[in-house]
């Protein structure tokens, strides 16, 4: 089982020495919910996703909750160069955002949890494309990989880092944005326990995730979500790329 010390490898040290200063120039971060986050074994964590720069966000504040996240990451990024190597380093997994043949992220992402490691898994796998950046429909990735792997599903939702780096926006600097991070109980997956391969308690449960992030996030907006997810295929809207 992974433990602080064996998680803090020297990449993970060479990440935080490049990027928490910048994180602390440009926001003011107030973590809710830190006990919700195991200590130690394996867990997803599941986000929303509405700026590109709210991934560095949770990643920021499992680290210094001591736990050293693995995401699934767009397999765009593994071809820039030193980045794509750091992040393999690290244990990032690429995701192809089209179909076709190529290694399963989810068969990665069962070895990882099966290590003892931190998974992040963005439920929507996108950004967003509701226009008041509530969470939209999610994906089945991440209740796939609590329930074939029996580990805890911790809802997360972040605000305020659209401040900072709207959605397809400029980045602003200054002055420092306030941006809080709600990390919730597990979520209850206990009725779909065994159902891993049944599309429809996956349907089932992804929907449990995505509108208990709606809640938590309204919570935090002190704002009424909507009632129901946005879908971009209802409104016309690409899933991969810029959609505005």
């Amino acid at each position: 089982m992974a433990t602080a010390r064996s998680e803090k490898t020297a990449i993970f040290r060479t990440f935080a020495f490049l990027l928490i200063p910048f994180m602390q120039l440009v926001g003011k971060y107030r973590t809710h919910g830190a006990e919700n986050v195991p200590t130690v074994g394996a867990a997803v964590v599941s986000p929303n996703h509405y700026s590109n720069i709210d991934p560095i966000v949770i990643g920021y504040m499992l680290y210094r909750l001591k736990r050293m996240p693995r995401f699934l990451a767009k397999e765009s990024l593994f071809r820039v160069p030193v980045l794509g190597w750091m992040l393999t380093k690290a244990g990032q997994v690429p995701v192809l955002r089209t179909s076709g043949a190529g290694a399963d992220p989810l068969a990665t992402a069962r070895g990882i949890a099966a290590a003892g490691h931190t998974l992040v898994i963005y439920p929507e796998g996108t950004l967003t494309r509701d226009p008041e950046l509530w969470p939209m429909r999610g994906k089945l990735g991440a209740v796939r990989t609590a329930l074939d792997a029996g580990i805890p599903l911790i809802p997360a939702v972040s605000w305020g880092a659209q401040r900072i780096l709207p959605r397809y926006g400029r980045l602003s600097l200054f002055p420092r944005k306030p941006v809080d991070i709600v990390f919730g109980p597990p979520l209850d997956l206990s009725r779909f326990e065994g159902r891993s391969s049944d599309p429809k308690a996956l349907a089932e449960a992804t929907q449990l995730l995505m509108n208990t992030l709606a809640t938590m996030l309204g919570e935090l907006r002190n704002e009424t979500p909507p009632q129901k997810r946005w879908d971009p295929a209802e409104h016309d809207q690409s899933e991969i790329g810029r959609f505005t």
